[in-house]
């Protein structure tokens, strides 16, 4: 689970892709079908509202990352994003023991790494033992791969067999065996240097950045674009027999918000254009004009909420807290969120911002996750006069009658409002909350920030108040174990505790390490079930709205399918350029 730079928006708007095979031929020769073959050439136009942070994807914790290392890097599995199991990928096939501890995975002989060197099982081996549970690396994922504080063994077997070893059952391991495999003949020295955080940042030479997915990295301008090409040693073929991806380019432009994606994309500069409410009657009724189709996939998987800061911690360089001792009171007194909760006007934000084509958000999952989604947590109506006596109970009341309210010591309740910059529904959103907490009493000092300036905020400094953001989703609640376990890098209100700071967050921490060991599947729904209470109960992340998934796409793709959880370009190798668009 990673940040979002737009609504969102875990699991994650993003996914993959790119063409050939390769004997003794260059590049350029190395199709087994004339290179004017119908399905061959051309590029898509897509639009990013953020540049990368890194294109390190051990180390990535924000969609602006993840979605340039989506396309270069692949797993062992992948999720079907139309039947939603998972299926082979870099591994052809799978053997588990009876107790469900031990996995064998049988690599694809024949893959290359985009710079032509092969892929084995030391790449594996080295992803996994080398970096995800390595101490010295800051990867959210040795969260996700970490049961009652013991990781999971990994070794070779020989150069195309690997065995995953477990130290207790693991139920969605197969859906962690879509971890990204990094490799190893170009990272290995990285990691003896004790460099590797800092490797492959944005400043890398593209050359210098080679995965196995359908596309390479070939060009990054800071603030323009994002230019991909296809990978020519990419080892799949269509079920035709063809060699994959069938288009030449992907290039990301990079834009200020999404009103100048819209923009651009009605320009005809841009082939995408993921759309909200705000936008949908403007786009609709376009698109025979325009030649492109507005699809409506069902809510979004991400989830938005406002978070206050209640780390508990100490700044080393400075010896301060990281949060003043005086708000710190305030932010971890669980009737200030309720009020909080009880002045989110979820409705005014749908109706407004997104001309009624949004959800109300009152679950840490989205309703798009289906099974495991709980659908009775508790939900905040709002109602400021609730708010206000919720808040005069727990001693925040205006004592001097200045209009702000003070708490039992007399201190005024004001504090910094963040959100991400380039999202202009996030920040309405923030102004609507901004509105109602000011008529509670609080003094809100609202500040919209560039998303990585954000995102180092909540993960670095941890120099903050109040931010508004969003969580990418997804179908398996144990891969958002980085952001609900208390010693989680995403543990956003307070990360990387020692021990649980609460009984609560000591609970949770109970049912993830219990629900990735539990095979049976409505045994693990109750387990969720009761943390997905818990967190409305306790309201570390107090929910907003959540969107409809829709887009626009232009006509003028083959092989397009989307759905809900892939979005438009789940199988992007397979997606064409029509012919006389190219």
């Amino acid at each position: 689970m990673s940040y979002n730079t737009n609504l969102i928006k875990t699991h994650q708007i993003f996914l993959l892709f790119f063409y050939i095979c390769c004997f003794i031929f260059s590049p350029s020769s190395i199709y087994s079908q004339p290179r004017d073959a119908g399905k061959y050439g051309g590029k898509i136009i897509l639009a990013a509202v953020s540049d990368p942070k890194s294109f390190n994807d051990i180390v990535a914790k924000e969609t602006s990352t993840t979605m340039v290392t989506g396309y270069i890097f692949e797993g062992l599995t992948r999720n079907n994003a139309e039947t939603l199991k998972m299926e082979p990928h870099l591994a052809e096939k799978w053997e588990v023991s009876e107790d469900g501890l031990n996995w064998i995975f049988y690599l694809r002989k024949g893959v290359k790494w985009s710079d032509g060197q092969p892929f084995t099982a030391d790449d594996v081996i080295f992803t996994f033992n080398d970096l995800i549970f390595n101490d010295a690396i800051p990867s959210s994922a040795r969260d996700i791969f970490t049961i009652e504080g013991k990781i999971i063994k990994v070794e070779k077997i020989d150069n195309y067999t690997v065995r995953f070893i477990l130290p207790k059952r693991f139920a969605p391991f197969l859906r962690g065996m879509s971890q990204a495999i990094l490799p190893k003949h170009k990272l290995e020295q990285s990691v003896l240097d004790g460099k590797f955080n800092f490797t492959w940042g944005i400043d890398t030479d593209p050359k210098e950045i080679v995965g196995t997915g359908a596309f390479k990295l070939a060009k990054y301008r800071p603030g323009e674009r994002i230019v991909f090409k296809r990978n020519p040693y990419y080892w799949k073929k269509s079920e035709a027999g063809e060699y994959l991806p069938f288009m030449d380019e992907v290039i990301y432009i990079l834009v200020q918000n999404a009103d100048t994606q819209v923009l651009k994309f009605l320009e005809g500069e841009l082939d995408y254009c993921a759309i909200g409410g705000k936008h949908y009657p403007l786009l609709k009724p376009l698109e025979k004009e325009r030649n492109f189709t507005v699809y409506e996939v069902g809510p979004n998987f991400g989830t938005n909420f406002i978070v206050f800061n209640q780390n508990r911690g100490m700044n080393p360089e400075t010896g301060e807290p990281y949060v003043d001792r005086i708000k710190i009171k305030w932010f971890t007194n669980l009737y200030f969120r309720k009020a909080v909760a009880h002045a989110i006007d979820k409705t005014k934000m749908i109706t407004i911002l997104m001309n009624g084509l949004g959800y109300p958000q009152d679950a840490a999952m989205s309703p798009t996750a289906g099974f495991f989604y709980n659908s009775q947590t508790l939900k905040y109506d709002y109602d400021l006069s609730k708010a206000k006596k919720v808040l005069h109970d727990a001693g925040f009341m205006d004592r001097n009658e200045d209009g702000v309210i003070e708490d039992a010591d007399g201190n005024d309740i004001k504090f910094n409002l963040y959100t991400n910059s380039n999202s202009p529904e996030r920040i309405q959103i923030a102004a609507i909350i901004r509105r109602d907490l000011m008529q509670l009493g609080m003094k809100v000092n609202f500040l919209p920030l560039e998303f990585n300036a954000l995102v180092s905020k909540l993960n670095a400094s941890f120099d903050w108040d109040a931010i508004i953001l969003g969580l990418t989703g997804g179908i398996e609640p144990h891969f958002g174990k980085n952001v609900w376990e208390s010693s989680g890098q995403l543990h956003l209100w307070y990360p990387l505790q020692e021990e649980p700071a609460t009984q609560w967050e000591r609970r949770i921490d109970d049912i993830f390490n219990l629900g990735v060991q539990e095979l049976d599947e409505d045994k693990r729904k109750t387990l969720y079930d009761e943390h997905q209470m818990i967190i409305s109960q306790q309201l570390p992340l107090i929910y907003t709205v959540l969107g409809s998934n829709i887009f626009a796409v232009r006509n003028k793709f083959g092989n397009l399918n989307p759905t809900s959880y892939g979005g438009a370009f789940h199988n992007l190798e397979e997606i064409y350029v029509l012919e006389g668009h190219k």
